[in-house]
């Protein structure tokens, strides 16, 4: 660092002035500055990955002919093969006999990049060009890649077991305290969340630990980064260290299964053919292992149906994990097919899709197998759009309901798998206007029965809809103004309603437009972003009462923590300024604040499933105040330990300021015989010994009356 700033003073460079975050890189320069995963190829010898040849193909089992028909197979060789990618110049080479100048009966076709010759293998292996010539295509590193293999079987070394890392330890913390990692600037830090003490504790910290984004795994087991090299995933017992590298260039985007046994690795290439849509690369590791068990390659176009919009184009993500937490499905939307595959063979249920014409959109159970899935309405409205429920592996329809005069239409689900909700978007008789209602399936109960529920006002433009987690009741705001309302319902009858669906109340012009319940339910923060700066409202539904206002200015970020006893609002780089985030009690406290320029990212680390039965937790919460005395002089504890260490930090600053003082009353003592020396040996340090001199002094002050006067006839 000191070189650097040696250097920039000779150019003249203010550092301080400079954002170093701004700053990208040259297309494949780094400068000398070695990445986590290049460090690492210095310090481990793992396998040398075989780049030289790897944009070439070899075409085999061609016709066999004569010098007088080599140049019509060689435009019919090229005109297949330049059809999928660009073909370097000379490079289509068919070899011949040296004497009968016949061909071999194969060829070497060299592409721009690795991505068209492994598009063009896919694409044409097993190709018939006529009966007796079937094209065999390889790449051309398969060849030495097999010729390395020895041929004498040697038994794989047997390695003394070893103790793997504890990845469960922090759920063991003894203050049950929630953990997060942010990232800001060129640092990424995991903290644990100390309420008690109003401050986050540092857990650790590592600069340049990504390269992108980091990404927590959906239990909290791992958390992930993302390089240029590929994905990794760290975790451990105090500090976290690296249990898994997963090797995919210019990744993207990366995503977890529920359950996180499997990674799904995503990226895209600009294609050398303007024309040409993104080459798009999709991995399925294995967690654990590191093993890729499925990849999935094609055209952006092949990638693009349905989900919401990620890089290139591409919908994110394209495959959907679903039936609970034991990753045994997923599924990806096509062209009038669901394809839905299962983990045991990472191949097609069935050895096929699932055929649904003109879908456009589907969801996944969270609890269960079974698929949602929307058609819109088809022929001008002669048929009509539907809804329907399936069920996998047996691909069974379990439910359906036909819609009409249907504009849009939107699925969700309630996180226990008990209740779908289907927002419809309605066009008016005159289809001048839209109005939207809902449909309620009931999952558990048999049949699946559905009900039909619209607003008071069926007009009012719906803003957002949220079910409570693990609960029966849902929100929705509404309206058209600039301040909408916010009502509540629960699927529970109420008061003997003849209406199993039931209004709780109505809250009246509120600045929010979006829902954050609690993860245990009960609690909902109303919370207005973008154009309302961040207005927040922690509502308890219980007892349909508001508990306490704030605000955090510019909020770009709402999350709560797993367990619902803290939420996290964040101001990110979106803007420039306020950047950070604040920390507050489920009830609208605000615990403390931190304040983070550049700041990217907050997430929470997620918690695995209690282990705790139904019961056990039911009869915790009735003993609640015999537990809570413990915690309770818990508090009060970490209240004395603060307020003593509160008390000890003012004792030091007071200590710090008196020795401060008393060395420059030294000093000055040390000097007096110089100031003597200076002032021609009078002594002046001492206010006693100053003499005073008054002293009278006459001023004279010129004076000028000037008279008026007045006629007194004229009054």
């Amino acid at each position: 660092m000191e070189a650097i700033d040696a250097r920039a003073r000779e150019l003249g460079i203010d550092l301080d002035s400079v954002d170093v975050d701004s700053i990208t890189l040259p297309p494949g320069e780094d400068f000398d500055i070695l990445s986590d995963d290049e460090d690492l190829l210095q310090n481990e010898d793992i396998p040398e990955l075989e780049m030289g040849f790897s944009n070439i193909i070899v075409v085999d089992n061609l016709p066999v002919v004569p010098p007088e028909k080599y140049e019509k197979l060689e435009n019919v060789v090229r005109k297949i093969y330049s059809q999928i990618g660009v073909i370097k110049e000379g490079g289509l080479w068919m070899p011949t006999h040296p004497e009968t100048k016949k061909t071999y009966g194969y060829c070497f076709i060299e592409y721009n990049t690795p991505q068209e010759a492994e598009l063009a293998r896919e694409k044409t292996n097993g190709y018939k060009l006529d009966k007796s010539h079937i094209f065999a295509v390889n790449m051309f590193d398969d060849f030495e890649k097999y010729m390395k293999v020895p041929d004498e079987w040697a038994p794989a070394e047997i390695k003394p077991y070893t103790p793997g890392e504890n990845l469960l330890k922090w759920l063991t913390d003894d203050k049950a305290r929630d953990q997060f990692v942010i990232r800001a600037g060129t640092f990424t830090e995991v903290y644990w969340n100390d309420a008690r003490r109003a401050m986050p504790e540092l857990v650790y910290q590592k600069q340049y630990w990504t390269d992108s984004y980091i990404q927590w795994s959906p239990l909290g087991t791992h958390l992930a980064t993302v390089h240029r090299q590929g994905a990794q995933v760290w975790g451990g017992d105090d500090k976290f260290v690296r249990l898994m590298r997963f090797a995919h260039p210019q990744v993207k985007l990366i995503d977890f299964s529920p359950g996180e046994k499997y990674l799904i690795t995503y990226s895209s290439q600009e294609p050398s053919n303007p024309r040409d849509t993104h080459r798009v690369v999709l991995n399925i590791f294995d967690v654990r292992t590191g093993k890729v068990m499925r990849d999935f390659k094609g055209s952006a176009d092949d990638f693009t149906t349905g989900g919401n919009m990620g890089v290139s184009g591409v919908s994110w993500p394209i495959f959907r994990w679903g039936g609970g937490r034991d990753d045994k499905y997923f599924a990806r939307l096509g062209k009038n097919v669901i394809s839905v595959y299962e983990t045991d063979t990472f191949s097609l249920i069935d050895k096929k899709s699932l055929k649904v014409e003109n879908v456009v959109d589907f969801s996944w159970s969270p609890s269960d197998p079974i698929i949602s899935l929307f058609v819109p309405e088809l022929g001008g409205g002669n048929q009509p759009a539907r809804v329907s429920l399936v069920q996998i592996p047996g691909k069974e329809e379990i439910r359906q309901k036909n819609l009409f005069s249907v504009s849009d239409c939107k699925m969700y689900w309630q996180n226990n798998g008990e209740y779908l909700a289907v927002q419809v978007d309605r066009y008016t008789k005159t289809k001048k206007s839209i109005y939207t209602g809902f449909e309620l399936f009931r999952i558990k109960e048999r049949d699946i029965p559905i009900e039909v529920f619209e607003l008071e006002n069926k007009n009012d433009k719906i803003i957002a809809f949220a079910w409570e987690p693990k609960g029966h009741r849902f929100a929705v705001i509404h309206g058209d103004g600039p301040k909408p309302d916010i009502s509540f319902y629960t699927m529970k009858a109420v008061n003997n309603n003849v209406s199993r669906v039931s209004k709780l109340t109505t809250l009246k012009g509120k600045q929010a437009n979006a829902l954050f319940w609690s993860p245990a339910g009960r609690f909902i923060v109303l919370a207005g972003l973008k154009g309302f700066n961040g207005q927040l409202e922690f509502f308890n539904v219980d007892d349909l009462e508001t508990m306490a206002t704030g605000e955090h200015f510019m909020a770009t970020d709402i999350m709560w923590d797993p367990t619902g006893r803290f939420l996290a609002t964040a101001v990110t780089s979106v803007h420039e300024m306020e950047n950070g985030f604040q920390i507050w009690s489920f009830n609208g406290k605000l615990i403390y604040k931190i304040s983070k320029d550049h700041f990217y990212q907050f997430q929470w680390r997620p918690r695995p499933p209690s282990l705790l039965t139904p019961e056990k937790e039911e009869d915790i919460s009735k003993n609640l105040k015999r537990y809570s005395k413990k915690y309770e002089q818990e508090d009060l504890d970490v209240s004395n330990q603060v307020g003593e260490q509160e008390r000890k930090r003012r004792t030091q600053l007071q200590e710090e300021w008196q020795g401060w003082v008393a060395k420059w009353k030294q000093l000055h003592e040390e000097e007096r015989s110089y100031r003597m020396e200076l002032r021609g040996g009078e002594e002046s340090d001492k206010e006693e010994e100053a003499e005073y001199k008054e002293i009278e002094a006459e001023e004279l002050v010129d004076v000028t009356e000037e008279i008026v006067a007045f006629d007194l006839d004229q009054e």
